[in-house]
């Protein structure tokens, strides 16, 4: 480009920084107050200086970054506002990782403010050739959060809005510094890159409605942190809702304590944000533990709040249906039939009875006591089981009778007395069970009391025939 004077000549710009819809930014030359006017002098100097410095910039003069706002091209005076902002902010402000501001003025219709040109490479620059390792980022995080520091901590907070990789520059020494204090506004672009007060992809949610805090410098550190260390654009990486997925969206390599400082940075609800960058740096020397437990004194997000409260809730959802289930199955054992069930249900039992008697309690001990006459007495002991096995099936059938008629405590009444004990002998090569009589328990009902005399009278014949000596049981039963 032509170089061009401004200031009385004061300053020559030489080359074209950036350029937004409303401004522009270059780099300069401060040949200071003692500069001559007037076009030929000015020829001449030029020349006699290029001569002499093969075009180098004298030592006597100094590099600084001048911004063009041109205030017929703003489309609202908005925009001139913010200029004249970011102006007066400037001037307020010393710290070494923001650039010296020297002063502003305006001349042919256009602001023009003037600051220190950081020397390095903008982290957009950077990225080009490759993502940032986790030093490089870890170190960036602390030196912008020395910065944030000193802004977030004036009267009134100072707030820079618009934290992206092109506002950060590394300088050669490898420190990192915060510039553009917003005085060149971009339009939104599907692209990313322009600014509403903001960057899309690096804005936090709460500044698309006008209400940026120092929490939104948090978000957009962190979501420049994020770009760095993936080399992809905030707004392409995996979102869970409105936030971005950070577990996912890192590579797997990433330090535990990195990636939870970053996720709490990078919170969509400014009320569940980290208060500051010191924060997330605290986390960030917390390199133990597994990277998905959450760090100590972290507040959940409201979709974490919802989700765990989902899951209470299908628990004692679980747990009111579990006990309904058994409320209702109490209430079904408790009801009784209606009587023409009762009447088919007992019928049904006695038809059941005689046949158990017909079959299993009569005629097979009987085709059994036949055939033992010829095939020894193995075969009487088995018609002695089907005959207990009857007198067990009737008691069975006469307690479905009493439930039938409505009484409940016939279970009760047939559960084992409380003063029976049961011994069990191993005596080779059989095991057998005796029984020790002790004063009988009531029967409520006599089919309970049946039953259990019958099973004691049977136990009581299995007994005489293990007793008896082989050769002398001539006849079954004796």
């Amino acid at each position: 480009m032509e170089p061009v004077q401004l200031r009385g000549g004061r300053y020559e710009l030489i080359r074209k920084l950036g350029e937004g819809s409303q401004g522009q930014t270059f780099e300069a030359v401060d040949k200071g107050s003692k500069a001559k006017a007037g076009p030929l002098a000015d020829q001449w100097e030029r020349y006699v200086r290029d001569q002499k410095t093969g075009g180098e910039v004298p030592r006597a003069a100094k590099l600084v970054a001048i911004k063009c706002f041109r205030i017929g091209t703003a489309k609202a005076w908005k925009d001139v506002e913010l200029a004249e902002r970011e102006a007066r902010t400037l001037a307020s402000l010393d710290h070494p990782r923001l650039p010296k501001y020297f002063e502003h003025f305006e001349e042919d219709g256009a602001l023009y403010l003037v600051m220190e040109k950081i020397e390095g490479e903008s982290l957009a620059a950077l990225r080009a050739k490759g993502s940032m390792s986790v030093e490089d980022v870890t170190r960036m995080l602390e030196d912008i959060a020395d910065a944030l520091r000193y802004l977030h901590g004036r009267a009134p907070h100072v707030v820079h809005r618009d934290i992206k990789p092109g506002n950060i520059i590394r300088r050669p020494d490898g420190s990192f510094a915060l510039v553009d204090f917003g005085a060149v506004r971009d339009r939104l672009k599907p692209a990313g890159g322009s600014t509403v007060v903001g960057t899309f992809g690096y804005m936090a949610p709460e500044q698309f409605q006008g209400r940026a805090s120092t929490k939104s410098d948090v978000y957009g550190l962190g979501a420049t942190a994020i770009t760095m260390l993936t080399g992809v654009d905030p707004e392409e990486l995996p979102h869970e809702g409105l936030g971005i997925d950070v577990e996912r969206a890192l590579p797997k390599r990433t330090p535990a304590a990195l990636v939870r400082a970053l996720s709490s940075m990078l919170v969509a609800d400014p009320d569940q944000r980290i208060d500051s960058v010191d924060d997330a740096l605290a986390m960030l020397r917390e390199r133990e533990g597994p990277r998905r437990v959450a760090a100590p004194g972290l507040r959940l997000s409201r979709k974490q709040q919802r989700k765990l409260e989902k899951e209470r809730r299908a628990e004692t959802d679980k747990q009111r249906a579990r006990e309904e289930k058994k409320r209702r199955r109490a209430e079904r054992h408790a009801r009784r039939p209606p009587v023409l069930a009762r009447l088919l249900g007992r019928l049904g039992l006695l038809v059941a009875l005689i046949v158990v008697w017909a079959t299993v309690g009569l005629a097979l001990p009987l085709v059994l006591i036949v055939l033992s006459l010829l095939f020894g007495s193995r075969l009487r002991r088995a018609a002695s089981a089907c005959v207990g096995a009857a007198r067990r099936t009737q008691a069975a059938l006469g307690r479905a009778s009493m439930w039938l008629s409505g009484d409940r405590a016939d279970d009760r009444a047939a559960s084992p007395a409380p003063g029976a004990k049961v011994r069990v002998g191993t005596e080779p090569p059989r095991v057998r069970a005796v029984v020790e009589e002790e004063e009988e328990a009531p029967a409520e009902h006599a089919d309970a009391w049946m039953e259990e005399r019958l099973e004691k009278e049977a136990q009581r014949e299995r007994m005489r025939m293990h007793a008896r000596p082989p050769g002398k049981r001539k006849h079954w039963g004796r």
